[in-house]
């Protein structure tokens, strides 16, 4: 099997010569791993280490240009960033949320909402063409974090609460974009794509963040909205949730989810097997390697005493399961443990 062949049988459930591995990485990670296989390319380290992988295309940004003030940058959205530094690297950091302060349907009705049309969707078969024989993936909707990114968490967690209809308003405005966003990416990359996000950060390190009845009044449509899209155009539907978002999953299936991402089980309360029984004919499930102890604390041996139990709960049908870390690795992270998780995934069952 071929890469991509590897990533759709298991995404189908259907027999695999080993189970599919994938990676997600920082910068600084991603520069370590290129100077200790002595390479110049991320794509030569999937090759060296013979991870599938599932690559991301998304169309370019040709809108108004977007300007960075203070040190601060901002998107086509009004969020802005300022770059952080810590021990091993930087990140952007979220310091400005553009609706944070909006009391009133007016201001949100006034506010400069991006336009699909600010993309060139007519790039993305050149995209594609550069991975030959891998998964793409292209789109990301996200209703719930768009809503967090533009009125702040403290608020937006408060906002179905205290202000339904601003609520409803939002959700939809973002909603709508998506949509459209969506079905230019889709018709643009039409046969050249296999899945695409509809994903979100319900789940805490011990918990939901909302209660499932917000979820189900507020976010649930939109969400339906968006995976039916996808699967109009027999899309698969890869849904990424942190932490510990267990209590959704019941719903997220009956949605119609075709992946989950991470398998946080040191989040919360997770039964591996149970989960394999109960969702694994539905569900292929994508990374469940610790990345909060295991990969940064834990031994070589430990990482592959993990990727082998990983493989015999959630791989134990021998398909519906990549094999990759729960996150992005970490410069924390050694890699002998980042090699490990590679060499133990690729000998198979």
């Amino acid at each position: 099997m071929n890469h991509r062949e590897r990533i759709l049988a298991a995404l189908r459930h259907q027999p695999v010569d080993r189970l599919p591995t994938d990676i997600w990485a920082t910068d600084e990670v991603w520069e370590k791993l290129r100077r200790c296989l002595g390479v110049s390319e991320n794509l030569d380290v999937y090759d060296k280490l013979d991870i599938d992988g599932i690559i991301t295309i998304s169309p370019p940004y040709i809108g108004p240009k977007c300007p960075t003030i203070d040190g601060i940058r901002y998107d086509e959205w009004q969020m802005g960033y300022r770059a952080q530094r810590y021990g091993g690297g930087s990140y952007d950091e979220q310091v400005i949320f553009p609706l944070e302060r909006a009391t009133s349907l007016a201001e949100l009705e006034a506010f400069p909402w991006p336009s699909p049309d600010w993309y060139d969707y007519s790039r993305l078969p050149h995209l594609a063409a550069q991975y030959p024989g891998r998964s793409i993936q292209v789109g990301y909707t996200a209703i719930f974090y768009w809503h967090n990114r533009l009125r702040g968490l403290e608020q937006s967690l408060v906002d179905p609460l205290l202000q339904p209809e601003m609520t409803r308003f939002l959700i939809q405005k973002v909603s709508d974009f998506f949509q459209e966003y969506h079905t230019r990416c889709f018709e643009a990359a039409r046969g050249l794509v296999d899945t695409t996000q509809v994903t979100d950060d319900f789940g805490s390190q011990a918990g939901l963040l909302i209660h499932p009845r917000v979820f189900d009044a507020f976010y649930r449509a939109p969400m339906q909205r968006a995976i039916d899209l996808a699967h109009s155009y027999r899309l698969l539907v890869f849904h990424h949730d942190d932490g510990d978002c267990r209590k959704l999953l019941p719903r997220l299936a009956e949605m119609g989810i075709d992946l989950l991402n991470p398998i946080q089980w040191r989040c919360g309360g997770w039964d591996l097997a149970h989960l394999k029984a109960d969702f694994g004919r539905q569900v292929c499930f994508h990374s469940a390697v610790d990345n909060q102890q295991t990969l940064p604390f834990g031994s070589a041996e430990d990482v592959r005493r993990e990727v082998r139990w990983l493989i015999e709960t959630l791989g134990s049908d021998r398909t519906g399961f990549i094999v990759a870390p729960c996150h992005n690795l970490q410069v924390v992270s050694p890699l002998e443990n980042i090699l490990a998780l590679y060499e133990t995934a690729n000998t198979g069952f």
